[in-house]
């Protein structure tokens, strides 16, 4: 059986066995909306999808940093199983260079709106994180501007911040005598945007690092002729 065969058999299967799941998929037993809407007042936040992110459903959001992690750890790994390295990206373009810093400013404005506005409207440490990263890509495609991250313990640091925060102020609320990420209601949302603000940074440097290790396009004779030339 050839690999195709069995991958189109694969896709079938599980093609299948997910109609089947939406199609016998049971009925609700209760109204989550108005449980939500009901626990709204001790999230410590105004907004229901923060408040599921990072308060009822705080250990799926965990976990969800700590897989964005470990892709990165992969990406590292990879990387430095390669001699060479993937080439940096340097298009030296003026305009592209100009167009960044007038965008630059107005991005990390928009940012750090889209964390503070997070606990009563759209937006929170995902939403922050992307347009941060978005920032460091423009700022990698410039050549310029991410040497510091060049060294490995700032990059570290940087993606361990987020989940060690996330874990210390579980282990926090456990140490209180409460259950694990249980935070009082007194301190729910002061914790929360303290959570999401270290996330932030985890994410941004985590979606950068992606960006930054991906592997060169080496069937393009643009960046096959600037390897040339950089070697000689």
């Amino acid at each position: 059986m050839s690999r195709k065969l069995l991958a189109a058999l694969l896709s079938l299967t599980v093609t299948l066995a997910l109609s089947l799941a939406l199609i016998d998929r049971p009925l609700p037993t209760e109204d989550l909306p108005a449980r939500v809407g009901q626990a709204m007042q001790s999230s410590g936040v105004a907004h229901p999808v923060t408040a599921v992110l990072l308060n009822f459903r705080s250990y799926d959001t965990l976990l969800e940093v700590g897989v964005l992690l470990i892709a990165v750890v992969v990406a590292l790994a990879l990387r430095e199983a390669q001699p060479d390295g993937p080439d940096r990206m340097g298009l030296d373009n003026p305009l592209l260079r100009a167009i960044t810093a007038w965008l630059m400013p107005l991005m990390l404005m928009v940012s750090g709106y889209l964390l503070w506005a997070g606990s009563t409207r759209p937006g929170g440490a995902f939403q922050a994180g992307a347009v941060l990263a978005a920032c460091g890509v423009l700022l990698r495609l410039c050549g310029t501007g991410l040497s510091w991250l060049e060294q490995p313990w700032r990059l570290r640091a940087g993606l361990a911040l987020g989940p060690l925060v996330f874990l210390a102020a579980g282990t926090a609320t456990m140490l209180a005598g409460a259950s694990f990420l249980a935070y009082p209601e007194p301190l729910a949302g002061s914790l929360i945007l303290f959570i999401e603000l270290n996330l932030m940074v985890s994410i941004a440097l985590a979606l950068i690092s992606l960006f930054r290790l991906a592997p060169p396009q080496s069937d393009s004779p643009h960046f096959a002729d600037r390897r040339r030339s950089r070697r000689e």
